[in-house]
């Protein structure tokens, strides 16, 4: 197999480079407040088995650009709001990629430098969505 121009860890690095990265502990803290927005870029069958923080909003990863741009049919209103976003994933990769798309895009955010699977272990609260009836 031929090697990558650029592998994926190389283009994770470049976006941690120049993006803002905030801490587990940090984000806990955070959490609560009215003017923070905690965005989950995970699939929904990862929400579904590992659980998720509560109150945060669900983005699937290939939405993201579509639900972000006012100019899209898909535009989500909670992206008008002048608030800080943070996004995440499970660990840090996918959310580093697409918060740097974001800025390029010029929406200015943040992620989860290690992702969901910090969350818990740093003693932030996990819900799980309800069963079906």
């Amino acid at each position: 197999m031929n090697r990558l121009k650029t592998s994926s860890a190389e283009m994770v690095q470049k976006a941690r480079d120049r993006i803002e990265e905030i801490e587990t502990s940090d984000l806990i803290r955070m959490a609560n407040d009215p003017n923070v927005v905690i965005v989950d870029l995970r699939d929904v069958r990862e929400r579904q088995k590992l659980g998720y923080i509560p109150g945060s909003f669900h983005c699937p990863r290939g939405m993201l650009e579509f639900w972000v741009d006012p100019e899209s049919p898909y535009f989500k209103e909670i992206f008008a709001e002048p608030k800080k976003f943070v996004f995440h994933c499970a660990s840090g990769w996918r959310s580093a990629l697409s918060v740097a798309l974001l800025n390029d895009m010029g929406f200015e955010a943040a992620h989860l430098k290690e992702g969901f699977s910090t969350w818990e272990k740093h003693g932030g609260p996990v819900a799980f969505p309800s069963s079906p009836a």
